[in-house]
């Protein structure tokens, strides 16, 4: 296979790609959503920012247990994870819309034939059209991202260079999620003998994987799990330190979760607790599974990995009595290497199936 030929297929079909009709408006309607949902998620970090301020301030006025808290500053992540509900949809529609038809209609106008008849091989054709439609979403992506660069720069928001890194993350994880879908509308086109048929077949699996399957998933812990342990019987608390709590700024339900969450040295709620994790891992091993082949469940917990490490390491370990406090980046997707890894294998398996499928085709 030659590089230069290779490049030249590559170089069209990006170039067909990027001035569609259908591609630039499905790339400006993501790119402006995506615009709104970045100007809210700004306005929310600001209005966290002002809060953390406020926090700070009262600090030295803070005596007894309290006295040298500091408060968590907001991380600018917190603004592109306002990205990731916008990406699962229409970046996935926009994936479809580049692959669906890339060798369909080549079959339905008959060009392959004659496209064939030049010198280039089989193989050079379907990696090129791969690697135009993966350079046109990479380009839509990049778009993407100086967008809300160039917005938060807008509003005097400069990023840290662990901050600039884990947006490059965010840009490649979510890159790695659109070659996914991609992928699938590939093998589709490469299979059904019409356009039609190869967008129905795209939509079909899209749905499947990112909804049905996840789904399934769920059904399937609870029932290898069963039902959840039942707690113990909890003691009535006196009224008196039900007062006392209320008046010092604290509910009932608050003491009620020191008791459950190791206040109590009662044997009971600590075999409670031992039940309550074994149930939890046995939910989670179901349900883990199933995402693994989900891209959607994959990115979404990649990205929330990355842009709130550390409501994702709450979330890892609900009953964790001493949780991380600042996970690093690395510390994050040390956690989601699993998901990166089936978000690597799943587009690979279905390039790698519509390659095979291509040689092997009968263009007569």
């Amino acid at each position: 296979m030659a590089l230069d030929r290779l490049f030249n297929v590559a170089r069209k079909e990006f170039s067909d790609h990027i001035t569609s009709r259908r591609f630039i408006i499905i790339l400006g309607l993501f790119l402006v959503i995506s615009a709104i949902g970045m100007h809210s998620g700004i306005e929310n970090y600001n209005t966290m920012l002002e809060s953390y301020s406020l926090q700070l301030q009262h600090m030295q006025d803070l005596e007894g247990p309290y006295a040298g808290w500091m408060p968590e500053k907001p991380s600018i992540m917190l603004v592109f994870s306002s990205m990731m509900s916008y990406m699962t949809m229409l970046g996935g529609i926009l994936a479809i819309a580049i692959g669906f038809d890339l060798v369909s209609k080549e079959k339905e106008t008959r060009s392959l034939k004659s496209l064939l008849s030049h010198p280039v091989y089989r193989d050079e054709i379907i990696n090129g059209k791969a690697l135009g439609g993966v350079g046109a979403l990479g380009f839509a992506m990049a778009l993407a991202l100086a967008i809300a660069l160039a917005m938060l720069l807008l509003f005097s928001i400069v990023p840290t260079l662990d901050e600039f890194a884990a947006v490059l993350v965010f840009g490649a994880v979510s890159l790695g999620f659109l070659l996914a879908y991609f992928a699938i509308a590939l093998m589709m086109s490469t299979v059904a003998k019409e356009s039609g048929n190869a967008l129905i077949y795209t939509l079909v699996i899209f749905f499947a994987v990112s909804s049905l399957l996840p789904m399934f998933g769920a059904m399937a812990a609870n029932a290898f799990a069963g039902d959840p342990p039942e707690p113990p019987q909890m003691p009535r608390m006196p009224q008196e330190i039900v007062r006392t709590a209320s008046s010092g700024g604290y509910s009932t339900t608050s003491v009620s979760q020191s008791v459950v969450y190791g206040g109590n040295e009662d044997p009971e709620w600590k075999a409670y607790e031992e039940e309550m994790k074994t149930y939890i891992e046995k939910r989670r091993l179901i349900s883990d599974i199933s995402s693994l082949l989900s891209p959607q469940s994959n990115y979404q917990t990649i990205a929330i990995a990355v842009t709130q490490p550390q409501i994702f390491s709450m979330m890892q370990s609900p009953y964790d009595t001493a949780p991380e406090e600042k996970p690093g980046l690395a510390g994050a997707l040390g956690k989601v290497w699993m998901n990166i890894a089936a978000l690597i294998v799943f587009p690979s398996a279905f390039f790698a199936a519509t390659y095979v499928k291509f040689m092997r085709m009968d263009i007569r």
